[in-house]
């Protein structure tokens, strides 16, 4: 199963997930606003993305004066791939990492860290640059940004139905006739619901990883470089992790975070040495 298709499956039962508990939780008027207060939030953060994330990282713009090396080597990129050249950033951190955002290519931004272009030989820093080109050729802010609208939604709802209970509201089971089995059920939905849609998001977000190391494989013609730099990358932010913020690390090409005991349904990235696997193998699809 391709990771395209694989996505597809994973937003198309994050989307009955939402129907079923905005049905259960809120009913039609409850799953209506639930859907358009979280809309209204993801859109924004969806629309000024780039802006964000640059400022959160604390990235600076660069001329191809000041970083000729990353400006030519993206500039081969996107000569190939047939994309608008992304203004490029410089993160002042000497732990190797790398980020791609903007809601579309015309609006696209590459960030990468000063220990990256000190790391990486030629061939790697144009893996590491073909998979962040790969987001954005593959409008991966848009994916994640309407999976976070579905799973916000979801949460959202959730909450509602947690104040209305603390509160006295009345049970839509117990005005429809409905016994302590609907309760109990209102109740684990209200646990259940919420956990799912997260690990949904997290599996379309690790599925993303995985479709961006295929692409920037083909970009390159090989996987190897992406490989090289990946296990790097790896290795340096386990011994020196990046002081970022949690809601940004998801961003980056290499977890960025002190490596926790965190299960790999709740990770935003698959594990490296599946990656280097698949890139091995043939691209990494």
């Amino acid at each position: 199963m391709t990771n395209s298709i694989k996505t597809f499956l994973l937003m198309a039962a994050l989307t009955a997930l939402f129907m079923v508990a905005g049905q259960a939780l809120g009913g039609r008027q409850g799953l209506v606003l639930a859907l358009g207060l979280a809309a209204a939030m993801n859109f924004s953060a969806y629309w000024f993305s780039d802006r964000l994330a640059l400022t959160m990282a604390g990235a600076r713009e660069v001329s191809p004066h000041e970083a000729p090396q990353l400006h030519m080597a993206m500039a081969g990129l996107v000569q190939r791939v047939g994309l608008p050249m992304p203004r490029l950033y410089l993160i002042e951190s000497h732990t190797p990492n790398a980020f791609a955002t903007g809601r579309d290519p015309e609006h696209a931004a590459v960030a990468v860290t000063r220990g990256l272009l000190e790391l990486l030989r030629p061939e790697e820093l144009e893996g590491v640059l073909a998979h962040e080109l790969a987001h954005i050729k593959n409008r991966d802010i848009l994916v994640s940004s309407v999976a976070a609208v579905m799973a916000g939604a979801i949460s959202t709802l959730a909450t509602m139905a947690q104040w209305g209970m603390l509160f006295g509201g009345v049970n839509r089971n117990d005005e429809e006739g409905g016994d302590l089995g609907g309760m109990v059920g209102s109740l684990v939905m209200m646990i259940v619901a919420p956990l799912a849609a997260t690990l949904i998001q997290m599996a379309i977000s690790r599925s993303r990883e995985y479709l961006a190391d295929a692409t920037g494989a083909a970009i390159c013609g090989h996987g190897q470089g992406l490989a090289n730099a990946l296990a790097r990358l790896s290795d340096y932010n386990h011994r020196l992790p990046m002081s970022v913020n949690p809601a940004t690390a998801q961003m980056y090409i290499v977890n960025p975070l002190a490596a926790g005991a965190v299960a790999n349904l709740f990770s935003t990235h698959p594990p490296i040495e599946e990656r280097i696997k698949r890139l091995l193998a043939g691209g990494g699809r």
